[in-house]
């Protein structure tokens, strides 16, 4: 077992709260990402077996089940919720809803001609948004399947000629926009009812070519989020990284007043090694919790008023996803073969 991590905790000059562990739930599974039903401590999560399971943490001794239905045939990466369904995204190209009442597979679709990043639902619940390593963007209708449109502007091989990869998506609070974001660090800001380009931007810091001893490249935008207000956007990924076959660059992310196009900060731990996997703003823009990891895993706090690191901590695994619970008094993660929940304690 790994050792007790110390509460996190984060400062602003507005808030200061702390979390401590409440409930560890171990799974033989990599947990890759999940969906949070509101109000409550129930998760989807999708797994590196191809499995979707529904987990309650909150009861004493939680029972997660899994969803019923052919499902997928490889690594689970995205998890949206909409009004009746939860929709997940996997290498296997296909999209597949699952029904929240019972737990049973209602549709499987092929989506993406190659593998599947993740998958975003407007705040609304009325579209969803997938991306892959098409470099597609593909905008459904939530309740149906139908596609809507497609979304391409970005490009297919990186700068080296190697193929790209489309790793994250992100609506605005108010769902007029969405961002994309690739391995070379381009962003795209579409409009969501058009499918209108209306801002690009660039992190070229999230990416690392090694030209002499592996030709390889690695790194790429993990993590996008929109500020509670939309007028910031969050990117996160990897420092510069010296040995391409380890994560052994910094934790890094920048911020963005998208409007104007113009990045605010680069933010870099001193401590923390590897990849920025999950981005959350506080609901009313206090602070933003970031996490990710390289062989560990950690919780990392900026205050988002003057872009530096309030706290940076170690935690039990390497977190693929968290989610923050409505009054930011209940933090919930997903990760190498654990999910973990904490409370706040002030």
């Amino acid at each position: 077992m790994p050792d007790e991590p110390k509460p996190a905790a984060a400062a602003s000059a507005a808030t200061s709260v702390e979390f401590k562990v409440k409930k560890e739930i171990s799974r033989k599974e990599i947990l890759l990402c999940m969906a949070r039903v509101p109000e409550s401590g129930r998760l989807y999560a999708g797994a590196s077996d191809g499995g979707v399971y529904d987990l309650d943490v909150s009861p004493e001794k939680p029972e997660p089940r899994r969803c019923e239905g052919q499902g997928h045939t490889g690594y689970v990466m995205g998890a949206a919720l909409t009004a009746g369904h939860v929709v997940t995204a996997a290498y296997d190209k296909h999209l597949v809803w699952w029904d929240r009442a019972t737990g049973k597979q209602t549709r499987r679709a092929p989506a993406h001609d190659k593998w599947l990043r993740g998958v975003e639902a407007s705040p609304d619940g009325s579209m969803v948004a997938s991306v892959g390593d098409d470099m597609v963007c593909r905008l459904w209708k939530a309740g149906s399947g139908e596609l809507i449109r497609e979304l391409r502007g970005h490009d297919v091989e990186t700068p080296h000629h190697y193929p790209s990869m489309l790793f994250c998506c992100a609506f605005s609070p108010d769902g007029a926009w969405l961002a994309t974001a690739d391995k070379v660090g381009k962003i795209v800001i579409w409009e969501s009812s058009t499918g209108k380009p209306a801002k690009t931007l660039q992190s070229p810091g999230m990416y690392t070519w090694d030209p002499k001893q592996r030709r390889h490249s690695i790194g790429g935008i993990r993590s996008i989020q929109f500020s509670p207000d939309g007028k910031l956007l969050a990117v996160g990924g990897i420092g510069f990284i010296g040995n391409v076959d380890h994560l052994d660059g910094k934790a890094r992310v920048e911020i963005f007043d998208w409007q104007k196009g113009t990045s605010l900060k680069v933010v870099e731990s001193d401590k923390l090694k590897g990849l920025v996997e999950s981005i959350r703003f506080h609901p009313r823009g206090d602070w933003m919790l970031c996490a990710g990891g390289d062989h560990g895993g950690w919780l990392l706090f900026i205050d988002p008023a003057t872009q530096k690191i309030t706290r940076e901590d170690k935690v039990p695994m390497h977190v693929h996803e968290l989610a923050l619970s409505e009054k930011a008094d209940h933090l919930y993660a997903v990760g190498h073969g654990r999910a973990v929940w904490w409370q706040a304690t002030a």
